[in-house]
């Protein structure tokens, strides 16, 4: 049964317009600031943006891109997760992204590499998916097996980090262990049901998922597997955790890339949250699913990178 904690902490972030002042949830359009919205992004990060006890920060830059190792105390140095953010490939960074990435390396006991990608839409397709590829080569030329690296991503981040396996197999660079998909945006042709029927009770602004798309697909077809994973050949890709709240405009994405992935014979695990909104576990511990969720990601990582 869905927890009472949950139901009260999902109802406020659905109708955080109320609290704004708005009658209605925001509608995204074509008139839309871009940069607005990044601003509005790492103001939100401010509410978790503490980093937990035992965290040491190291910013680098690989190839001209800003990137933060975020070490937790007595972490293996020789595995690690690259984690590759969220934010519709039109907005993200280490800053935005630190408090919740610092949350998930603590719990997960291993290092994390998170990455600034070119965003959409001054950057569109392929852009995010070649510095991707960029980082990755670097850990691999910086002498870490790819047996000893877990790839994971949020949101659109989820659905970059199984195009970034799909361009690693087609180009026959080792694959990572496995990878970590919360939430993931693996169609950019936002085709499914899901896309209309979760309106109401989904946390992103109506019909931001169109723009976003139309800003980093650009003028590529959207249903090129390399944008949208879920069309693509999954066989031969590693072993995957996929989550979804129930109640996201994604939930179908996530779930029909697991289904196509488990019958092109890959390894993967669907976790599914009834009642649940978009990338719930990021917000464990708040309540009892989102940790519960963040132990069943963490346990599979761990088994994962052993």
């Amino acid at each position: 049964m869905t927890s009472l904690k949950s139901k009260i902490f999902n109802f406020i972030l659905r109708n955080r317009h109320l609290l704004q002042g708005k009658l209605h949830r925001e509608v995204f359009t074509s008139q839309t600031s871009i940069p607005a919205f990044r601003e509005l992004c790492e103001k939100g990060a401010s509410h978790y943006a503490r980093i937990p006890s035992g965290i040491t920060l190291k910013p680098l830059v690989i190839e001209g891109i800003q990137a933060e190792w975020i070490i937790p105390a007595g972490a293996d140095q020789s595995k690690l997760i690259l984690y590759v953010h969220g934010g519709g490939y039109v907005s993200g960074s280490c800053n935005d992204h630190r408090g919740f990435i610092s949350k998930f390396a603590r719990n997960c006991g291993y290092a994390n590499l998170v990455y600034e990608y070119r965003l959409a839409p001054e950057h569109p397709f392929p852009a995010a998916l070649e510095d991707s590829v960029t980082v990755y080569e670097w850990l691999l030329s910086s002498c870490f097996s790819p047996t000893n690296i877990l790839v994971a991503g949020e949101s659109a981040g989820g659905g970059l980090c199984l195009a970034l396996l799909l361009a690693l197999r087609d180009r026959d660079i080792p694959l990572p262990a496995a990878a970590v998909a919360i939430s993931p945006w693996t169609d950019l042709t936002c085709s499914s049901d899901s896309y209309f029927t979760k309106n109401r009770v989904s946390l992103a602004p109506k019909d931001s998922w169109t723009l976003f798309s139309r800003c980093y697909a650009g003028s590529q077809d959207a249903a090129n597997p390399l944008i949208s994973p879920l069309f693509g050949d999954l066989t031969g890709l590693p072993p995957l955790f996929i989550n979804a709240g129930m109640d996201d405009e994604l939930f179908e994405d996530a779930e029909k890339f697991s289904t196509k992935a488990a019958k092109a014979g890959v390894n993967v695990i669907f976790l599914t949250g009834k009642g649940m909104v978009h990338c719930y576990p990021l917000l464990a511990p708040m309540f009892r699913e989102a940790a519960e969720a963040m132990e069943e990601i963490c346990d599979f990582t761990k088994r994962q990178l052993g």
